[in-house]
């Protein structure tokens, strides 16, 4: 049974052959569309139920990303269009035309629901790979970017080649003679698919990594890679999206480094008044020899003074005749070993407390250690909290801070004067 037998059915009614003809392929059209639609309910029905029942009965959750990324829906559409594939040919045999037409309809829809599978299976073995353990040293979503442009893409030279009746190979050869057009159209694709290369062999760069790069606002996490943006969440919630192909053209900071060594650097200074900085006089020695932490290194500096002194028969009624101890010297020594003791900073890596250049605003005494604790916030307390140690400790060593005067200073010595 075909078209014709309807058609002679609708003739024999008092119909134009021509109407007649028109109106029996749209009723068999519309029936086999419904039929193909009936099958495919019927196809997800059973496959959907059957399958979710399955995913659902198992201990692991890998195989809920199939359901997550619809591929048994994808497949699903297959089995109509094979059903309106192999059947069309047998009722509109005698409609070369519409046969045609139907038959390029067919492929189209296969084409776009091939591509829209293919393109599934990767989103979910993509999905798949962010489960295990390597995934958060080499991520791999770039490249199956690249994999997704390239079916995409080959699914729009397949839809041209049906539509046009052109042969696929003969598509891509005219390519050839358009590579200028085509390297600018995919420049951004090409840039960012050598980048995530660059990125991934070197290990450059990886989700959770903390990056600073100023020229593109970011300062934070790096929550995703891809193929043509880095997406990284600052420290004040915001997002900024950084293209891939900067990572390599411009430079970036990477704080992974740190976060691995067990360490965080303290590096900050403390400017002392020149004019405070004076040799220790007996009284001094002995204050200073009440601190706990420096009666060692008062015993130990002092006999090593008193053999040098007499080894070299120095005068002592002169200051400045041989060696003595000096308030920021024995200051210096405090802060070492009150640092030495505190149970947040890290003796196993760099541990210095050393002078800088002098310059107008007094002597910077820097302290370069490192805490053990790396998080952000318990970072600057601990930082706080030694600073605020040594703020208040150095007037016990008759140190002062160099300060430049504000207005209040100004008016309190006019009101002195």
């Amino acid at each position: 049974m075909d078209v014709s037998f309807l058609k002679d059915i609708l003739v024999k009614s008092g119909l134009a052959e021509n109407m007649a003809s028109w109106l029996a392929g749209t009723i068999w059209l519309i029936i086999l569309i419904l039929a193909s639609y009936v099958i495919y309910w019927i196809t997800k029905k059973i496959l959907l139920n059957t399958v979710v029942r399955f995913i659902q009965k198992t201990k692991t959750k890998k195989d809920d990303i199939l359901l997550k990324h619809r591929i048994f829906e994808r497949l699903s559409h297959i089995i109509p269009i094979l059903f309106l594939y192999l059947v069309i040919p047998l009722f509109f045999k005698n409609y070369p035309g519409l046969l045609t037409i139907l038959k390029k309809g067919l492929g189209l829809y296969l084409l776009t629901v091939t591509v829209l599978l293919t393109n599934s299976l990767l989103n979910a073995f993509h999905s798949f790979y962010l489960t295990l353990p390597v995934s958060r040293n080499r991520p791999i979503k770039g490249y199956v970017q690249v994999v997704q442009v390239l079916v995409f893409f080959s699914g729009l030279m397949f839809i041209i080649s049906i539509l046009f009746n052109v042969s696929v190979l003969s598509l891509f050869t005219g390519l050839g003679a358009m590579a200028a057009v085509i390297m600018l159209i995919f420049k951004d694709t090409i840039l960012g698919f050598v980048a995530s290369l660059q990125i991934s062999g070197n290990d450059m760069l990886k989700p959770g990594d903390w990056i600073e790069m100023p020229g593109r606002g970011a300062d934070g996490t790096v929550l995703e890679i891809s193929l043509y943006t880095v997406k990284v969440q600052n420290w004040d919630k915001t997002i900024v999206t950084i293209p891939t192909y900067s990572l390599v053209s411009e430079s970036f900071k990477n704080w992974r480094g740190m976060e691995e060594s067990g360490g965080r650097r303290i590096k900050k200074s403390v400017y002392i008044d020149i004019k405070s900085i004076r040799f220790c006089t007996p009284e001094m020695i002995e204050k200073f020899r009440r601190i706990q932490v420096l009666q060692d290194y008062i015993d130990q500096k002092e006999k090593e003074i008193a053999e040098y002194n007499n080894t070299y028969n120095i005068d002592n009624s002169v200051l400045i005749n041989g060696r003595r101890m000096t308030n920021i010297g024995t200051f210096r020594k405090y802060i070492e070993e009150y640092l030495k003791r505190h149970p947040m900073i890290h003796t196993g890596m760099t541990f210095m407390v050393r002078q800088l250049q002098s310059s107008e605003k007094g002597l910077p005494l820097e302290i370069y250690v490192f805490s053990k604790d790396q998080r952000w916030v318990n970072y600057e307390m601990i930082q706080a909290d030694i600073f605020d140690h040594i703020f208040a400790a150095i007037p016990e060593f008759g140190l002062q801070i160099f300060q430049e005067p504000s207005g209040y200073d100004i008016l309190q010595l006019s009101e002195k004067n």
